[in-house]
């Protein structure tokens, strides 16, 4: 088998995200390997899922640091001398600067809940049910210096219902989330997708568009 590809994942809150990639990674066959959790906040509930799964976490507190370039090369020392290869933004609520962008350009997902471009930043689902939307969804993405822009891996579609509220969606658009996030990974990491001009194609250079694009398998 292609030896895996060995991935950080950065958060800063509970980890349910992360959790999905670490099931997924127990997987024999599956292409990636967490091998470095970081938080920027102590006491974070996705540490202690680190731990109970056996891999190295580190916390670096960006309220140690007297800027963001400070922070963010504080980060990458971290992952390069962990022979980090892909980067997973998983629930990790900081900015990064371009330059840190820049150094990991092409090999740092993260994931938004909503169908991007559509309802960048913060309060997505509040805003897509005071839109009336009758879809919404998660997004898997590149990371590049603009908040919750960059070329799109994958995504998934969630029915939004008369009834919803923010947080009756938000739940359920979490739990698309959890299925897509590690294909996403999955498909990065065996190189079955690749960036060109800021589109994600698969190997034949196509691209795909059912309700989990590319589709689950």
């Amino acid at each position: 088998m292609t030896k895996k590809k060995r991935v950080g994942v950065l958060i800063s809150g509970r980890g349910s995200n992360l959790q999905a990639l670490i099931n997924a990674c127990k997987k024999r066959d599956y292409p990636a390997e967490i091998v470095l959790v970081i938080s920027n906040v102590p006491q974070a509930q996705g540490l202690l899922r680190a731990e109970a799964a056996l891999i190295p976490t580190l916390t670096i507190d960006h309220k140690d640091f007297p800027t963001r370039e400070d922070f963010d090369a504080a980060l990458d020392a971290a992952l390069t001398d962990n022979q980090v290869e892909l980067l997973c933004n998983a629930g990790f609520m900081r900015l990064h600067t371009a330059g840190f962008v820049e150094r990991w350009r092409d090999r740092h997902l993260n994931v938004h809940p909503s169908l991007l471009p559509a309802f960048r930043g913060l309060h997505s689902h509040e805003r897509v049910i005071a839109a009336g939307c009758k879809i919404s969804g998660c997004t898997i993405h590149f990371v590049r210096a603009e908040m919750d822009e960059g070329p799109i891996v994958a995504q998934a579609a969630v029915p939004v219902l008369a009834s919803d509220t923010a947080e009756t969606l938000a739940t359920r658009v979490l739990e698309a989330e959890h299925h897509l996030y590690p294909h996403a990974l999955a498909l990065v990491a065996s190189g079955a997708v690749f960036v060109k001009g800021e589109r994600v194609f698969d190997s034949n250079e196509q691209t795909q568009v059912p309700l989990f694009s590319p589709p689950l398998a």
